[in-house]
């Protein structure tokens, strides 16, 4: 999951209503070339004007799912971030509505490993759902209780099965 060379030069679009997460990922992601967004309206804008290679969207502040559903339809590769909307229920829409890949904001400072996944398992023509899952897996363990996937039983059968 370590191919964070496939990040070099990417034009990313990130959209977050917190001015230090976008400033963050703006150093972290800094050998790609990063547009920024603190708003819905502000990343529509920029996604009406730009080409992108990926996106990643906080989920709550800045309208995430109405985001995703505009670059599925465009088919930009796109990255979840979330910490407020840290909950089963949320990493299930997220899959179902097509994100990519659902990272925990304490997993903020391994954004480069996540976006290399999403981009390396697209470009092979895949799901990045094995990559990205099993590293965080343990975090939603933790957070959730070890058996939070009872719940949806059928739901996370399927998607190990896609993985």
């Amino acid at each position: 999951m370590d191919d964070r060379g496939i990040l070099e030069n990417k034009h990313i679009l990130v959209v977050d209503d917190e001015p230090d997460i976008l400033e963050t990922l703006e150093e972290l992601l800094s050998m790609c070339r990063v547009h920024t967004a603190g708003s819905f309206e502000a990343a529509v804008e920029l996604l009406k004007t730009n080409t992108y290679d990926a996106a990643i969207f906080d989920i709550m502040g800045v309208q995430g799912y109405q985001l995703l559903e505009i670059t599925r339809r465009l088919n930009i590769p796109t990255l979840m971030l979330t910490a407020h909307a840290l909950t089963p229920e949320n990493l299930k829409t997220a899959i179902e509505k097509g994100a990519d890949a659902y990272v925990p904001k304490e997993k903020l400072v391994d954004i480069t490993l996540f976006a290399a996944d999403v981009l390396t398992a697209r470009q092979q023509g895949r799901q990045a759902n094995a990559g990205w899952f099993s590293f965080v897996r343990p975090v939603f363990d933790k957070l959730f209780g070890l058996n939070w996937r009872k719940t949806d039983q059928d739901f996370w059968d399927a998607f190990d099965k896609r993985k």
